[in-house]
């Protein structure tokens, strides 16, 4: 059995740094190559791995400024971008890896305010004065990310080259994907790494299963969720 294993970057590394806090880039790429490898080893010994797809966009090339410190900001140079491209680097010495990147919508960016801060503000915990610049950051889109991964998707299931995709990911987005490979028979399981998932995206998949245990980060509600999703069971 050939298994294909896809893996959302920008969704990955977030749930990571929950899981396993901050790694450098070359321990980080360690720890996903092997995340991969216990999907593979719970799929059967019969499975072997076709490729690991990894989609994400390189860290924006632009120049903005902070609203709150008034501070000039060159993305490419911040500590995030070089960890990014640090990570990228050490992703293509991975066998069996591919590594594709959609693009940065560098056009009219925009800052957002940290969820946690908005609360903060609607509740008069804090006042508009007390804002600090880490409160803030910049709302980038990426572009062709999902379209790389449905048409991957796509076009392994009709050139019949693998018989199980494996994604990790958590957006609805990729509920055409997965019916198009649930259609072409081919056996579609899904990795949120334990983060609740929406009903339509639920129904359309084969499996759900993370290879993470019940993470400390999750609250009970959220650890509820998943767990009633449990859809892991081999047919009988």
């Amino acid at each position: 059995m050939k298994v294909a294993i896809l893996i959302d970057g920008a969704f990955y590394t977030r749930r990571a740094m929950l899981v396993w806090g901050k790694q450098n880039p070359r321990d980080a790429a360690t720890m996903m190559i092997r995340y991969c490898k216990a999907h593979l080893e719970q799929a059967g010994e019969d499975a072997k791995l076709y490729r690991i797809f990894y989609y994400d966009c390189p860290p924006p090339n632009l120049h903005a400024v902070n609203p709150i410190s008034k501070k000039p900001v060159h993305m490419i140079k911040t500590e995030g971008a070089k960890w990014r491209l640090g990570f990228f680097k050490e992703l293509t010495k991975k066998r069996k890896l591919a590594l594709r990147k959609g693009k940065i919508d560098e056009e009219n960016p925009t800052w957002k305010l940290a969820p946690e801060r908005i609360k903060d503000l609607f509740n008069n915990k804090i006042t508009l004065d007390e804002l600090d610049e880490r409160d803030v950051q910049l709302d980038i889109r990426q572009k062709g990310v999902d379209m790389r991964i449905g048409l991957d998707i796509a076009s392994m299931c009709y050139k019949k080259q693998v018989d199980q995709i494996i994604l990790i990911a958590g957006d609805s987005d990729f509920v055409p994907a997965a019916k198009l490979a649930r259609r072409e028979g081919v056996d579609f399981i899904l990795d949120p790494m334990w983060m609740p998932i929406k009903d339509d995206l639920f129904e359309h998949i084969d499996g759900l299963h993370s290879q993470i245990d019940n993470p400390a980060y999750a609250s009970k509600e959220e650890k509820g969720r998943i767990k009633s999703h449990r859809k892991d069971k081999p047919l009988k």
